[in-house]
């Protein structure tokens, strides 16, 4: 990517929440990417960044082959922040001494500020004590040359340090999650007042920088985009066409898995506003007999993820042959699906944008929304001028309705969840909600229940609502219906839906949750 001349590069070591600095960072006006500790070196030479931050990691400094600093780092010359395993790296890579505590400190702590440091600057003062977050078992016994304790805690004698001189400082917390009140301007400050950046990144910079981009992988070649019918394809195809235009064609795949006249709602914006190139094709037999008996999550959305690459393929024949595909891949798919080590790693779920992808794909991939969270695509779509109906609408995966039908996918059971999502977002508008929410959404689940309608039993289907709200997707917590709306929204349903007799709310969190249910 050509990267804007101002930025953080954040070396990751595999921790859990290294996605919430990079969000910090972006939040205090300075673009950041993240790279794994084992292509950092490549990805420091790439961005020439003014500033790096090292991440936490589930290892342990003192195990033999855990990650390290790439040397190119310290020898730059440039600011670099530790945090937690990163503070424990940069000590034993420095010169300093980590030894296994005898107990950790997990959670809620409060660090005692003991001196000055700029990382405090309109924050904190000596002798004042602040809430923080902790979770470590190792921990720092003799600092690095040239550091200087400046806070502590009851676990952590070293609770912050700094070598003013070299710009470099660590931190045994974690300032990048919310339980660290003040994390946010800790972070602001080292990338503002250490290495010195203007905050003034914006989405409009992004956007120039990503169409130079696009230009530049491109070149002359014809690429065809899919567009699923979510902000991510839309805002990506817009995108696209704004750096080639007619070198791009949008394939619109309708796979009978999709919402209530959204196919309409696609092909009229793409035609009619945007006058993109689009092919429209109904395949809905296609993906309805491939899903036929198919109950197990991932064989769903590998197939689903396969069929699709099947026809872009073909459609790409038709249209004179076609170089590149583009996808609107966005970073927590790509966190959640690719281990930061590049190795063997939990995936947590195949995402139809990347694992799902068949390795015998003819086409290169342009992701021109890869480094982006869903709030900053929406900032980028509005940026482009996307209408508000598609721009402020909820997240839509990719395999569709398929995946809000726990069992197996028929279009009878489709055209069932279809109606009563159709009802449940129906209310959720008319109440003012909509923009209060992340994302709602029915699952009809492969449950039936024993009913009473009239003076007749019924033995139907159960549906569940789920509703969140979230920032990025990354974690979600349910969101709370005033009271009386939940009554309102399920009377509809089963007594409008033919086939639903009972209706069920998800409170779960994500995690331990997804937010989808498949």
């Amino acid at each position: 990517m050509t990267h804007p001349t101002d930025s953080i590069l954040i070396v990751d070591f595999g921790s859990q929440v290294t996605q919430l600095i990079a969000r910090r960072v972006r939040e205090a006006g300075v673009y950041s990417e993240i790279a794994p500790f084992t292509t950092a070196a490549e990805a420091f030479a790439r961005m020439q960044p003014k500033g790096v931050i090292l991440s936490g990691s589930p290892a342990s400094v003192l195990d033999d082959g855990s990650p390290r600093v790439p040397p190119v780092v310290f020898e730059s010359g440039v600011p670099v922040l530790g945090i937690c395993y990163g503070q424990q790296v940069m000590m034993q890579q420095l010169g300093g001494q980590v030894v296994l505590g005898e107990s950790g400190e997990f959670g809620q702590a409060f660090i005692e500020i003991q001196d000055d440091c700029v990382l405090f600057d309109g924050l904190w003062a000596p002798q004042e004590r602040h809430q923080v977050w902790m979770s470590h078992g190792d921990k720092v016994i003799d600092l690095a040359p040239g550091f200087r304790p400046v806070a502590v805690s009851p676990g952590s004698p070293f609770a912050v340090v700094a070598d003013d001189a070299r710009r470099y400082y660590a931190t045994q917390f974690h300032p990048e999650v919310v339980h660290t009140p003040d994390g946010a301007k800790f972070l602001a400050n080292f990338v503002r007042h250490v290495c010195g950046l203007s905050g003034e990144w914006t989405m409009a910079e992004f956007r120039a920088a990503k169409i130079a981009d696009i230009r530049k992988q491109v070149g002359k070649g014809r690429v065809i985009c899919g567009l699923s019918g979510g902000v991510d394809s839309a805002v990506a195809a817009v995108l696209i066409h704004e750096a080639i235009g007619e070198q791009l064609t949008c394939v619109f795949v309708d796979h009978g898995l999709m919402r209530s006249g959204e196919a309409d709602q696609v092909v009229s914006l793409f035609r009619n506003s945007y006058n993109i190139p689009l092919v429209h094709v109904n395949a809905e037999a296609t993906f309805l007999a491939g899903l036929a008996g198919v109950t197990e999550p991932e064989k769903k959305r590998k197939f689903i993820g396969a069929a699709f690459i099947d026809l872009f393929e073909a459609e790409a024949k038709k249209v004179g042959g076609a170089d590149f595909l583009a996808q609107g891949t966005l970073y927590p798919d790509v966190i959640e699906s690719v281990s930061f080590t590049g190795g063997p790693s939990v995936t947590i779920k195949s995402h139809h944008n990347v694992g799902g992808l068949p390795e015998r794909m003819n086409m290169q991939l342009v992701e021109p929304l890869r480094e982006l969270f869903k709030d900053e695509v929406r900032a980028l779509g509005r940026e482009l001028g996307l209408p508000e109906a598609f721009v402020g609408r909820h997240p839509f995966p990719g395999p569709g309705l398929a995946i809000r039908i726990p069992g197996e996918v028929t279009k009878e059971r489709c055209d069932i969840l279809r109606k009563a999502d159709s009802i449940y977002l129906e209310e959720i508008r008319t109440a003012g909600l909509y923009d209060a929410i992340w994302q709602a959404f029915a699952v009809l689940l492969p449950v039936r229940s024993v009913g009473v309608m009239g003076d007749g039993r019924t033995y139907d289907n159960v549906l569940a609502l789920r509703a969140v709200t979230s920032t990025d997707g990354m974690t979600a917590q349910a969101f709370e219906f005033p009271g009386g709306f939940l009554a309102r929204v399920s009377t509809r349903i089963v007594n409008e839906v033919r086939g639903i007799n009972r209706v069920t709310y998800d409170y779960t969190s994500k995690p331990p949750g997804t937010i989808e249910w498949e």
